[in-house]
């Protein structure tokens, strides 16, 4: 099991192995997360998701999956991709999504550790402009870190809001799940 841990920062500035970005499908940069690690890395990181586009992914990446880039100018040496999905709101459409949520999570972590990567930080996926309930979307994170079968053995969830932190502290305590949460 990974070593789990939250704090309150900035994640392009992370020295960690990986780090994901809360991608858009397109790849080619965008607002909120994905624009800080576009803005960050550098062109190096728009070239290669170019290069995706052009090649692997010409209709972009699917919601759920991930795919990974150099880290360009971070300190990161890569940067995984993931496509969280939109808020569907209550109803019949709740559950597939949360289900899509799980997997941008469960497939990040996999790529990071196929890469070889020993840490790995991570935003709250999904949780900015695509509306996912910041509870629920902690609660997803969490538990799916904590029982990903292969993750890199630090996993490190880099939250910019006191308010998102607090949030992924509480859902770690529901859960009982064993998480380093540094203030």
């Amino acid at each position: 099991m990974p070593r789990i841990e939250l704090l309150r920062g900035d994640l392009t500035l992370e020295r960690v192995d990986a780090i994901v970005n809360a991608a858009n499908p397109s790849l080619l940069g965008g607002g909120g997360v994905d624009g800080a690690i576009h803005r960050a890395g550098g062109p190096e990181i728009l070239a290669e998701c170019r290069r995706l586009r052009a090649t692997a992914l010409p209709d972009g990446l699917p919601t759920g999956e991930a795919v990974a880039t150099t880290g360009g100018r971070l300190s990161a040496r890569w940067v995984v991709h993931t496509v969280g999905p939109v808020w569907p709101g209550e109803g019949p459409e709740a559950a597939r999504r949360r289900a899509l949520l799980e997997n941008a999570y469960r497939n990040s972590l996999g790529l990071a550790a196929r890469l070889g990567a020993a840490s790995v930080a991570l935003p709250a996926v999904s949780a900015g402009v695509y509306g996912w309930s910041a509870d629920d979307a902690a609660e997803v994170a969490v538990a799916t870190a904590a029982a990903a079968p292969d993750a890199p053995a630090l996993v490190r969830f880099v939250l910019l809001s006191e308010r998102m932190h607090a949030t992924f502290a509480d859902a770690a305590a529901r859960l009982g799940a064993d998480v380093v949460v540094i203030d």
